[in-house]
């Protein structure tokens, strides 16, 4: 429109001043869109082709791995079979690890849940073979330590081959434990059906890995040292005595002296507990607490010395008691008992019996614990002929008697059922055996403390426990809700030969004025976990109580057991469940190891 306000006509199209046309595809432009959706989609479903291509093979590699896997044990029970296997094993890992690293798997990993799915396979993949490449090796090393290469033709262990060995082992170890707690993290529960079960699977069985080889890897590197690589060691044996039960395993019997120089291990000397009378006061301090829960005793008698369940601290008093009454260096302190006793017997082959003739792994125990109180109705010289017994075995083991693999196993069952312990006074090498169930470090070993209790100490000053029967067992579990608990059941079953209550004060003990000769008395200690409240207790159906006192931070409650013979008991004692597991501590007795563990299925 002009200044007159005549409209302007105008020969071509409008035109829209101060705004520009938007521009509209045309037929051309829209081809072009067209093959690139067409790009993209196929370049999708190539990935999604090629990645499902990638786990088809991750998952066939997988399934043989477990296969492999199911029964791997890195030990020396299963040896010939990982080894005989393990090139099979290691090119199932390979595959699936090789599968899942691929560029593609990797960034489809970032994928809502179907990039969990892909990460997991993943995580499983590369943690399985790492373990097949880098840990499973060692166990053919300890195929041939066990084989024959741990000891020379002299008898002495080979410290410098044992120096290689650890070395891998811990190694080994470190592996596993990594692969093991990237497995752990995974959550099973946010897979698909066919992927969680798997995973479930592999999870279990690196624990029962990790579980294995984790102990040795912190014990490998400390043995060259601990058998004398670094120079000469005195160790001081304790052979425990069953027969009179303490929380250890039973009262110390005898003490054996033995030198470790670059793998010799030679007899010094052996000591009965008569060679070691009791003291007018304690050989070393003892706190507020152990004097409250033991008295004196703990530290005036060397037998008492395994009233505590911590076995650092009875090496301590040992060590001291050694010291004071003998003189010299101890490096360190080992206990075994009979039961421990037997099964080196029957790998080292019969020993002499200092009665005359031989005594197998099927006689020992009876031979120790029985009959020679029969035969020996003195004091003195039954602990002579405990002791005789125990530096025979020691001097078996020295000399390189018997079969190495047969040994190791026998020590490795020891070690499992608590009826071995170990100490060191070198510091560095006792950090690392504590965190081991070698070190028995019941309330001075922080991954203990939730872990609680239930110890023997025999109350009749006799050796009648050498017929009382135990059992552990649980039942009654709550696995679900705020505080989930079970029950731990303690048997004992006394059944003593008729005319026990004949056989002397020795045997029969001194149970009281008003108790019949032949009675078993015994007192259940009950620990709860660290800083947790004190555990309840029934004694045949009826709630069980006794003095209570507190060690480390534990509530330890004493209940009385009195058993006539032929008579049987039944201790229930309800302990919390960590994660849905229980690991309790136990006495090993001549019939139930030192531990019993529960797990919610």
């Amino acid at each position: 429109m002009d200044t007159t306000g005549a409209p302007v006509e105008h020969d071509g199209p409008a035109q829209v001043v101060g705004r520009q046309a938007e521009p509209t595809a045309g037929p051309r432009g829209r081809r072009v869109l067209a093959r690139v959706v067409v790009v993209v989609l196929v370049l999708v479903l190539l990935a999604v082709g090629w990645v499902a291509v990638r786990a088809w093979q991750a998952a066939s590699a997988l399934q043989d791995a477990r296969a492999w896997l199911g029964d791997v044990e890195l030990d020396a029970t299963s040896v010939d079979t990982v080894t005989d296997s393990l090139p099979e094993l290691q090119e199932s890992t390979r595959r699936a690890a090789a599968a899942s690293a691929d560029p593609v798997w990797r960034a489809a990993e970032v994928l809502p849940w179907a990039g969990d799915q892909l990460e997991a396979v993943r995580v499983v993949s590369t943690s399985l073979d790492a373990v097949v490449v880098d840990s499973l090796p060692a166990v053919s090393d300890l195929r041939a330590l066990a084989g024959g290469g741990l000891r020379l033709p002299d008898g002495r262990f080979d410290v410098a081959a044992l120096r290689a060995v650890a070395a891998r082992v811990e190694t080994a170890a470190a592996t596993v434990a990594d692969a093991h707690a990237d497995v752990a993290a995974l959550d099973p529960d946010a897979l698909v059906g066919p992927l969680a079960d798997p995973v479930r699977q592999v999870q279990h069985a690196l624990a029962r890995i990790d579980a294995g080889v984790g102990p040795a890897g912190r014990v490998a590197g400390v043995l060259p040292g601990m058998l004398g690589g670094d120079g000469p060691r005195t160790y001081l044996v304790l052979a425990l005595n069953t027969a009179e039960l303490r929380p250890a395993g039973g009262i110390v019997g005898n003490v054996v002296a033995v030198r470790v120089d670059d793998g010799a291990v030679t007899l010094v000397d052996s000591l009965s507990t008569v060679d070691l009378p009791g003291l007018p006061d304690t050989v070393a301090p003892l706190t507020a607490e152990e004097l409250d829960t033991w008295g004196p005793r703990l530290g005036r008698w060397i037998q008492n010395a395994v009233l505590t369940p911590d076995f650092p601290r009875t090496a301590e008093l040992v060590a001291a008691r050694w010291a004071h009454s003998v003189g010299g260096t101890v490096d360190g302190v080992v206990a075994t008992d009979p039961v421990a006793v037997a099964g080196l017997v029957g790998a080292t082959g019969s020993v002499a019996d200092p009665d005359g003739g031989t005594l197998d792994a099927a006689g020992l125990v009876d031979a120790l614990l029985r009959d020679s109180y029969v035969r020996h109705p003195d004091p003195a010289a039954a602990d002579a002929y405990f002791g005789a017994v125990a530096a025979n075995l020691v001097a078996a083991v020295g000399t390189g008697t018997g079969d190495p693999q047969a040994l190791l196993l026998a020590a490795r069952s020891a070690v499992d059922e608590r009826r071995v312990r170990v100490w060191s006074a070198h510091p560095q090498e006792q950090e690392r055996l504590a965190a081991t169930v070698a070190g028995g470090a019941f309330t001075s070993e922080d991954l203990f403390v939730d872990q609680p209790g239930v110890f023997l100490a025999d109350a009749t000053q006799g050796k009648l426990g050498a017929y009382l029967s135990t059992d552990v067992t649980f039942r009654d579990a709550r696995c679900s809700g705020p505080s989930p608990t079970v029950d731990a059941v303690l048997h004992l079953d006394f059944r003593p030969p008729d005319g026990v209550e004949t056989w002397g004060p020795y045997v029969t003990g001194a149970p009281g004025p008003e108790v019949a000769l032949g009675t078993l008395l015994t007192n259940v200690s009950v620990w709860s976990a660290q800083g947790a409240a004190p555990l309840v207790v029934t004694r045949d159906g009826r709630p069980a109580t006794g003095r209570v006192t507190t060690v480390a931070g534990r509530t330890v409650q004493e209940v009385a057991s009195r058993l006539a013979p032929g008579q049987t008991q039944e201790l229930v004692v309800t302990v919390p469940l960590q994660d849905g597991a229980a690991q309790l501590w136990t006495t090993p007795t001549l019939t139930s190891p030192g531990a019993a563990s529960y797990r919610c299925e």
